[in-house]
């Protein structure tokens, strides 16, 4: 079976406040909860409807109640098996977190915190739809993780999250996502030269500059960080350092030493 896909005009969607930042690939995709209360008879066959509702309702929170430009997943999966167009592929989504949006799409399943909390059959074939149309479309790499992956946050939700460790089966034991297929690449540059020599940290009273934190920002940029490549270390860059360190196993303390500079 393939996507049954509810375009954007379909859901009736409102137009974006401006223009997406394209993406040309991401390692994958996040899987997301809504983190509130979901009606717990969203998944009967006559209530398609309360879905589309519901999607329309976080487009409207997102761009009126946070003044994004749009609804901020990719796409969005219903517990009926039918997958909204959000974002879409090769555009960058807004629900991962800050430094970790270019990394991955965002799909969202229509489970919650409370009420309907565990996703029935559809709602998972749906993700996985999703996955299959954002690696045709978007160039999705192989990846499938929870938004918790990288993020404090409790998203997904323990249920689903679940479902994403045991590596997102196919209900009914039929086949998951399709692998992404394997593109070439061309090999990664290496930083020029080796660790400079001072440990570079976040520091809000007296921020560190130079051409060596401008090094260490093109290397998160090689490793698909979406950051300013200034020569400031500020907030983002630290974040960005953080999710590079814990991707690798590494004390996630956003300080660059010796170490952290050789993930590059």
């Amino acid at each position: 079976m393939g996507i049954d896909l509810i375009t954007r005009r379909e859901w009736k969607a409102r137009a974006p406040k401006g223009a997406y930042t394209p993406i040309s690939s991401t390692r994958g995709v996040k899987v997301h909860y809504t983190g509130g209360k979901v009606p717990a008879d969203l998944a009967d066959p006559g209530n398609h409807h309360k879905c589309v509702e519901l999607v329309r309702g976080f487009q409207n929170h997102h761009m009126d109640g946070n003044g994004w430009l749009d609804l901020a997943y990719s796409m969005v999966a219903c517990p009926h098996r039918k997958v909204f167009e959000g974002r879409g592929p090769g555009r960058l989504t807004a629900a991962n977190g800050a430094g970790l949006n270019s990394q991955h799409y965002s799909v969202l399943a229509l489970v919650g915190s409370s009420g309907l909390t565990h996703p029935n059959d559809g709602v998972l074939h749906g993700v996985l739809d999703a996955i299959d149309y954002l690696r045709d479309h978007g160039r999705a790499g192989k990846e499938i993780k929870g938004h918790r992956d990288g993020f404090s946050t409790d998203c997904p939700g323990g249920p689903l999250y679940e479902w994403v460790r045991r590596g997102a089966p196919r209900p009914g034991g039929s086949a998951p996502a399709r692998p992404a297929t394997p593109k070439p690449t061309p090999a990664k540059p290496k930083p020029s030269g080796g660790w400079p020599g001072r440990y570079l940290a976040y520091k809000p009273d007296a921020m560190m500059t130079g051409e060596d934190v401008a090094a260490w920002q093109r290397i998160l940029k090689r490793n698909h960080h979406t950051i300013d490549v200034d020569g400031k270390f500020g907030r983002m860059t630290r974040a960005a350092t953080v999710v590079l360190q814990r991707e690798h196993g590494e004390v996630p303390d956003g300080i660059v030493g010796p170490r952290t500079w050789a993930l590059g």
